[in-house]
């Protein structure tokens, strides 16, 4: 088959210009360090790039909510462990207020040092994070979750109860909020002791000791119970009855009161001392059911240390909500630590999920890196060897198309 010369000439012109196309090509890649330009360039490969390119932009934002739920968790972490040690603190100063040596001008004085502590407590309930958002309000963050009980008895919480969540990583979700109720005004079921208390009516000098729990598989340690006194018109004898709620017909009736004995109550026991007036009673009953607002607690055994004990029946009564007091105290105490382990917990889960987190940003920008990115080096030998061939193939044209028959004819 014959090639006419222009055939010949539009064949090495469309190599070479074949051969520059693919020259700037090879220069745009080295010049921007990327394999990939154009879909066309590598159209499997542009599409594995995009799908990496989409997971690296999820991982990022993962990161960023990690990053903000562990700031968040770690906020409230060190707000409960102020209000631990507040508690602790309270704890101290009812203990010194059962000091029987104390006048009422010093129980008045531990009377204020517990104010200025839930005045404290009530600030470390309303704190707010960065961004002024109340941190126990649950999904109210706008809203202050506390305010004081027009009754001076107590606080108000207006805040909802949802918790704030934030997305770590796909498919997982992590609390990063506690509601103000759960931390101040409720108890943990498991670590809360059940509460003594004396009636507000009586009028003698019974006193009861915190409860202590004999026997934890009881059912019975679910019920109230209700120890009521009576005095005999005939011998002046003291005797009391047990009654609960659920009712029980098996609990005692009529029994003569020792001084200090202990009394059974299911699975639980609690001594009585001093002498109780006729009718005068005092309860047991577990935490759960109790009124557990700390606020409440506190406001209540500060009014308690400000009364006069110029007798012995006002001593039974600071003595006996001292008791009281305690235990709740002591319950709010157990619920805040309960809390914090939680907490803590949540915070190691994201730091966790974050180590591994950067593991898979390093491999996804890897995998990206290794799908798009050149080799530059051998990318610029293969520009220089392009480039050589086409100078030479550029030459050798050009020599070429310079010879016809006529040049050998006049030789």
């Amino acid at each position: 088959m014959r090639i006419s010369s222009s055939q010949y000439f539009n064949l090495n012109v469309a190599s070479m210009g074949d051969q520059q196309s693919t020259l700037a090509s090879m220069y745009q890649q080295i010049s921007s360090g990327k394999r990939i330009l154009t879909a066309s360039d590598d159209p499997l490969g542009a599409a594995q790039a995009v799908r990496l390119t989409l997971k690296s932009g999820a991982l990022a934002q993962y990161s960023t909510n990690q990053t903000t739920a562990l700031s968040t968790l770690q906020q409230e972490d060190s707000t409960l462990s102020g209000v631990s040690d507040v508690l602790q603190s309270v704890q101290t100063q009812i203990a010194h207020a059962g000091d029987g040596s104390l006048t009422d001008s010093d129980r008045s004085a531990v009377a204020n040092a517990i104010q200025g502590l839930r005045d404290q407590l009530f600030g470390l309930a309303n704190t707010t994070d960065s961004s002024g958002n109340y941190i126990f309000s649950g999904l109210k963050g706008g809203t202050a979750p506390f305010s004081n009980d027009p009754s001076g008895v107590g606080a108000n919480y207006s805040g909802d109860f949802g918790q704030r969540s934030v997305q770590i990583s796909e498919g997982r979700s992590m609390t990063v909020g506690d509601t103000g109720v759960s931390i101040f005004q409720s108890v943990s079921p498991i670590e809360s002791d059940p509460v003594s208390r004396a009636g507000a009516a009586n009028a003698g000098t019974g006193t009861i000791s915190p409860v202590s729990v004999t026997d934890t598989s009881d059912k019975g340690n679910t019920s109230k119970y209700t120890v009521t006194f009576s005095i005999s018109q005939t011998d002046g004898t003291t005797s009391y009855s047990v009654t609960s709620d659920p009712a029980d017909a098996t609990l005692p009736t009529n029994v003569q009161y020792k001084d200090k004995a202990d009394i059974a109550l299911g699975g639980q026991k609690v001594t009585i001392g001093g002498a109780p007036a006729d009718g005068d009673s005092f309860t047991v009953q577990p935490a759960a059911t109790e009124n557990n607002d700390i606020f409440a607690a506190l406001d209540t055994i500060v009014n308690a240390l400000k009364q006069p004990t110029g007798s012995p029946e006002a001593q039974a009564k600071l003595t006996n909500a001292l008791t009281t007091a305690g235990t709740k105290i002591g319950n709010t105490f157990n619920n805040v630590l309960s809390a914090q382990t939680v907490v803590g917990g949540r915070e190691q889960e994201v730091q966790s999920t974050q180590t591994a987190m950067q593991t898979s940003q390093t491999q996804t920008a890897s995998d990206i890196a290794n799908l798009t990115s050149i080799d530059l080096v051998s990318s610029i030998s293969q520009y220089e060897l392009t480039q050589n061939s086409l100078q030479a193939a550029q030459m050798a044209f050009s020599q070429i198309q310079k010879m016809s028959l006529f040049d050998y004819i006049g030789s």
